[in-house]
């Protein structure tokens, strides 16, 4: 014992290394390739000949939201682009409606469409799919105009490689995507064009860097993943990714056709999100290894999808993760229970072939705990970094210009959590129980989240023959076992790490801690032969360390700022105008010495789904929304016809009728909408116009019963009023708009 105690430390050095080294790979070896430059072979994809595209694309590379001139400029340019690839282009003028009825939301607005028929075929047609408006904020040189050179790049390469097609090939260019995604809801609603549709492929982008993840296919997905497989040079793909996808609040165009029953593929890339839906998504900050990857998956899988049989795409699910870019195992789905008992079969055998090791019930029991409490250790060693970091930094989100610092405290907190219950077992019990909680929850998620089990059974499966292999050895043979075991896991597992960092950096610390966790799990048996008693307070002591200077560095940079909106709202309905600022954590001093803001957050408008920081801006100055309203009986209830009336400076208009007002839908245009009745939402039913020439539509609400309703009328402009200027001034270098950027917004109420 004593032997092994002194060379406790080495051996913990030399873990921890192979854990460094594992996670650099991982982060390296992520599917993204070397862009190809201009003299690439024309029938390859060239991200140096799509960032000439997209430069043309953009043109001024300002802001270009759905309805504005700078948006029509974008259009023609796009057609442009087309028309020199010899492919005609139509534009398909609608209304498109989209919402969401769970939450009381429903979005509206006049799109154009671009579709271009790229080349004939039979039966129906794959459809590739990118949008061409960006948010009020932001230029969109990622999101998505990026995904449309993309397009016309693999176009061009298609036809270098002679197009030849069983199917048809339409590139389908929607407009309205960043309003609710109304383009492709009103393609989708013209049973005409639905009906050509066979397999879409989407690409998005939700960031500027990181590979290109196929992030969410149709369900059914068996067949399509075998296809991406044989048809792309890298992979970065996972069936977890569609579980996460799920939890986060963001649609793509590819929604709408998935809600009706289509075939596709979504592409995304997710790197630096800071970028994302700000005045910092230009030309210039997008990777080009990243518009390689997006590239080559669209060319690939269109190319394999050329002369497919489409019905063979369908089938049943599969479990599916990536391997430094250039591995895809892969099993049905169906196969996940099977393993899963499999796998504990397996592992039962190891623990018959170590059986004279195994000590009393108490041991056991002692050992079984390890894993859990080690992955509650690290979550709340998590925690409490994280929270060292905000109280020093005075941010909720410390590391998020600075990232290196609380990410190296949080993997040393996750090491303090595990060496914590180093001495509680042998290293041969220590394997037995990792591995048994990996085939448990490998079983109990094949059965409840198919899409994470193989992050456990793939692992679990190559850990339990190694277990019955190790149990005839000794010495040396067993410790390279030993390490064997451990290398899957920490392979799969800090990959997933690395790529959670990606899509919502440190800010989601239990995701980071936990998937290291996990990957460090397997590591026990081999730090089990009694590490210095010091270690453990060593990692903890250094964690605390680095989370202080995580703390001390500025949360936000030039280059990764802060999401700092500034409204102007003049609320018709209180009397009275209010400055409002929205940043992500403390309001800049700046800001408050530019202006009496409160204290704390608090409402700032009669509708808003987050509080903000106000200041008085004195009387209403603009006119309240108003409505012409014509009513007539239907049954026991009404309808009410409102006839918009909003100022030539409207560039949205919203109308909200309360919960309790008895709506049994609503009518746009043709398009009609039922309200959940159920919905959360505190405001009841949201009914947003989001183009320009929604300030004079009509909208047509139908009640129940004929009893008096409140209804709030409002109107957003893009921009700030001329007295704004200084306040605008005042917001730091490291603070940018997002999304709907800088905006004016007025409310009124109506009495039906």
């Amino acid at each position: 014992m004593d032997s092994k105690a002194s060379g406790a430390r080495p051996r913990l050095i030399l873990l921890a290394a192979l854990a460094v080294a594992i996670w650099v790979l991982g982060a390296t070896f992520n599917g993204l390739p070397a862009p190809r430059p201009m003299n690439a072979p024309a029938t390859a994809f060239s991200a140096a000949r799509a960032n000439v595209v997209l430069r043309d694309l953009l043109g001024p590379e300002i802001p270009h939201p759905v309805s504005s001139r700078a948006n029509d400029a974008v259009r023609e340019r796009i057609r442009k682009e087309f028309a020199a690839l010899h492919v005609g282009t139509s534009v398909y003028r609608a209304l498109g409606c989209n919402g969401r009825r769970q939450y009381g939301f429903f979005a509206c607005g006049t799109v154009e469409d671009i579709i271009a028929e790229v080349a004939p075929g039979q039966g129906k047609a794959i459809v590739l799919l990118a949008h061409y408006d960006s948010v009020p904020a932001g230029p969109g040189a990622a999101d998505d105009q990026s995904g449309v050179a993309t397009v016309l790049e693999t176009v061009r390469a298609l036809q270098a490689r002679g197009l030849k097609t069983r199917h048809p090939i339409l590139a389908l260019i929607t407009d309205g995507e960043e309003a609710g995604l109304l383009g492709a809801a009103a393609f989708a609603d013209n049973p005409a064009f639905l009906a050509r549709v066979g397999v879409v492929v989407n690409v998005e982008a939700r960031g500027n860097q990181g590979p290109s993840l196929l992030f969410q296919t149709s369900p059914g997905d068996g067949a399509l993943i075998d296809l991406y497989a044989q048809s792309v040079p890298e992979y970065a793909t996972s069936s977890l990714f569609a579980v996460i996808y799920r939890l986060l609040p963001n649609d793509t165009d590819l929604t709408v056709f998935l809600d009706r029953g289509q075939t596709g593929y979504n592409f995304a890339f997710s790197g630096n999100v800071a970028h994302y839906h700000t005045p910092l998504d230009r030309r210039e900050n997008l990777s080009l290894a990243t518009l390689q990857h997006h590239g080559d998956n669209l060319l690939g899988t269109v190319s394999g999808l050329m002369q497919t049989d489409f019905a063979a795409l369908k089938g049943g699910d599969a479990i599916y993760l990536t391997v430094f870019g250039h591995l895809l195992p892969r099993l049905p789905a169906s196969w996940a229970i099977p393993l899963a008992v499999l796998v504990i079969l397996l592992l039962v055998a190891a623990a018959w072939a170590s059986r004279g090791e195994v000590l009393g019930i108490g041991r056991r029991l002692v050992a079984f705990s390890i894993p859990p409490a080690a992955l509650l250790g690290a979550a709340l060693f998590g925690w409490l970094l994280h929270t060292v970091a905000s109280l020093v930094s005075g941010q909720p989100d410390p590391s998020y210009a600075h990232p290196v610092w609380l990410r190296l405290a949080l993997a040393l907190g996750v090491a303090t959590a595990l060496l914590l219950w180093t001495r509680l077992a042998s290293p041969r019990l220590a394997a037995l129980s990792v591995w048994s909680w990996f085939a448990g929850l490998g079983l109990v998620t094949a059965i409840f989240l198919p899409g994470l089990s193989p992050y456990f059974l793939f692992p679990a499966l190559i850990a339990a023959i190694l277990l019955i292999v190790q149990a005839r050895l000794d010495g040396a043979g067993a410790e390279a076992v030993g390490v064997l075991l451990a290398l899957p896991a920490l392979v799969i597992w800090l990959s997933l790490s690395s790529a959670s960092e990606l899509v919502q950096g440190l800010a989601l610390h239990p995701l980071i801690t936990v998937t290291m966790a996990f990957a460090a799990l397997p590591l026990l048996p081999l730090l089990a032969p009694r590490p210095p008693q010091r270690c453990a307070a060593v990692t903890a002591v250094a964690g605390l360390v680095l989370a202080v200077i995580a703390g001390l560095h500025p949360a936000y940079s030039v280059r990764q700022p802060e999401r700092l909106n500034l409204s102007f709202v003049d609320d018709h309905i209180a009397g009275k105008a209010v400055w409002a600022a929205d940043p992500a954590g403390a309001l800049p001093a700046s800001l408050r010495a530019a202006m009496p803001f409160s204290a704390a957050r608090r409402q700032a408008m009669p509708l808003s789904f987050t509080n903000a920081y106000a200041a008085p801006a004195g009387a209403t100055r603009y006119a309240a929304p108003s409505a012409a309203i014509a009513s007539r009986p239907d049954g026991a209830g009404r309808r009410v016809t409102l006839a918009l009336h909003g100022s030539a400076l409207a560039n949205r208009m919203v109308v909200v009728v309360p919960k309790d007002a008895g709506l049994l839908r609503a009518e746009i245009d043709g398009k009609s909408f039922a309200p959940d009745p159920g919905a959360p939402g505190p405001y009841g039913t949201v009914i947003a116009c989001m183009t320009d020439d929604c300030r004079g539509k009509s909208v047509t609400l139908v009640f129940a019963s004929r009893k008096p309703v409140g209804v709030t009328l409002g109107e957003q402009h893009y921009g700030l009023p001329a007295d704004a200027a200084r306040l605008v001034a005042a917001r730091p270098a490291t603070a940018v708009p997002s999304q709907s950027g800088d905006t004016t917004i007025v409310f009124g109420r109506l009495t039906l």
